[in-house]
């Protein structure tokens, strides 16, 4: 486990900084339960993470570890339900956001599938959820497509390899293993730091000027990334509980394209400035205008060499103009700030001091990073889903619905494209945004208003 993914697993010793990622996705039918049971144990032993829980060294001395699990068992991680009748998306949605807040077992393998039947029009559902120690949203698509097939029929010809059996670890024999390595690995690290230093000094003999202007740089970025959003939080949305609310809409991927593309910007520029209009609504609608809010959005740092899986991304913060009720301007405005963002050398800082934020206790950390997102009223992802229609155990994927976590903001909203459209999942905290079905009109109209840059223009003709 990564120091990055230390943090958000020991951070949950504040229940508001739970990391579940969730996704739902809407079958055509129900799938064939056997078919089904099969998949997730081939996914799991294809994928020995599937199959491993998490390991604290005694007293948190140490980072802690994956370890294979001796008591693995599929039946408690895949479940199936039943809704009750009518079967309605809004009973979907209640259920939904009731498995993804129960907090995981952190005695077991971090993740729990549920296959929902008794959707209206003979439809089931899936629901998949993930730690985010395990993975991050564009790793959790990947994941996922190996899960997914690009067709009904069954594939027996797939084969896994044999799961391995489970390690005997417990926390003091970890911390003792990991003190040995410690030992063992310390005259090694000790000549890597000795050559580093020797390298970093004959470095700036031969060019001090540089040395120096990168250092200024790497110090002036850190400054930018650390400093928290001019904007203050909306007092519209101060108020925070523990609990979770979904909601989900989607819209055609070409055209939300179309619409960044002709302003100049991106699709998640598009996407973002769509978001901001919907605030703007809201805020307006409830009588409490305001003109910017601070909100915070993922950079991915991963490139095609990385290993599938694990967390490649970074956080951006900043204030975002809400009051700019051109939507045109609003995408101009958060493409220049994505460009600029993804060119700050320090943009990973969180990464960066992650092994020091580990030395400290869990409860201090969670203290301080629960007091930096309370004052985000946003966040929002935009994750590259399957370009493919997907099916799963004999059933299609008519929409895959993507619900990240709300780790102590107002309203975490996530895109996630799949098949030519961007499903969006909204998770906001029922505490915060109050008239979640007010939330959800202005953000149809906030899409409208962008999507309608990107629509033909009708000639007109004289009579």
């Amino acid at each position: 486990m990564s120091a990055f993914e230390a943090l958000m697993w020991r951070m949950e010793t504040d229940a508001h900084l739970r990391s579940t990622m969730t996704v739902v996705d809407i079958l055509d039918r129900a799938p064939d339960w056997r078919r089904l049971v099969a998949a997730h144990d081939w996914a799991s032993r294809l994928i020995p993470r599937f199959r491993q829980r998490v390991q604290e060294p005694a007293l948190q001395l140490g980072p802690p570890t994956w370890v294979d699990d001796g008591n693995f068992d599929l039946h408690y991680h895949l479940q199936r339900v039943a809704l009750p009748e009518p079967g309605n998306e809004r009973q979907l949605f209640d259920l939904a956001q009731a498995e993804a807040m129960a907090p995981f077992d952190r005695a077991r393998s971090p993740w729990r599938a549920l296959l929902i039947e008794g959707l209206e029009g003979g439809r089931a559902a899936y629901l998949l959820k993930l730690h985010h120690s395990v993975t991050d949203g564009q790793g959790g698509i990947q994941l996922l497509a190996l899960l997914h097939s690009r067709k009904r029929e069954p594939s027996p010809e797939k084969a896994a390899p044999d799961a391995r059996t489970g390690e005997e670890t417990d926390a003091l024999r970890l911390l003792r293993s990991q003190a040995q390595r410690a030992v063992l690995d310390a005259p090694l690290a000790a000549a890597r730091g000795a050559r580093g230093a020797v390298e970093l000094c004959a470095g700036f003999v031969r060019r001090p000027w540089d040395g120096a202007r990168r250092a200024a740089e790497f110090g002036r970025s850190l400054q930018r990334v650390l400093a928290p959003p001019s904007t203050p939080p909306s007092p519209l949305l101060a108020r925070r509980s523990l609990s979770w609310h979904f909601e989900a809409m989607d819209v055609p991927l070409d055209d939300l394209k179309r619409a960044g593309k002709a302003a100049g910007g991106s699709l998640n520029d598009a996407y973002i400035a769509a978001l901001l209009g919907a605030f703007r609504r809201y805020h307006e609608r409830l009588g409490s205008p305001i003109d910017a809010l601070p909100m915070a959005m993922p950079i991915s740092l991963r490139s095609g060499d990385h290993p599938m899986g694990g967390n490649r991304f970074a956080g951006a913060r900043f204030s975002a103009p809400v009051g700019v009720e051109d939507p045109a301007e609003r995408i101009r405005i958060v493409h220049e700030f994505v460009l600029n963002v993804r060119e700050e050398p320090a943009i990973d800082a969180l990464g960066f001091a992650a092994p020091t934020l580990n030395r400290l206790p869990a409860p201090v950390v969670a203290q301080w990073y629960a007091g930096q997102t309370a004052k985000l009223d946003l966040q929002a992802s935009n994750v590259a889903g399957l370009p493919w229609e997907a099916y799963i155990a004999g059933a299609k994927i008519e929409r895959m619905l993507p619900f990240g976590p709300v780790p102590g903001c107002a309203v975490m909203v996530t895109l996630l494209s799949y098949a030519g459209t961007c499903c969006i999942g909204v998770n906001c905290d029922p505490a915060s945004v109050t008239d979640p079905p007010l939330f959800m009109d202005c953000l149809r109209n906030g899409l409208e208003e962008v999507l309608a840059l990107g629509a033909p223009a009708v000639a007109s003709s004289a009579g």
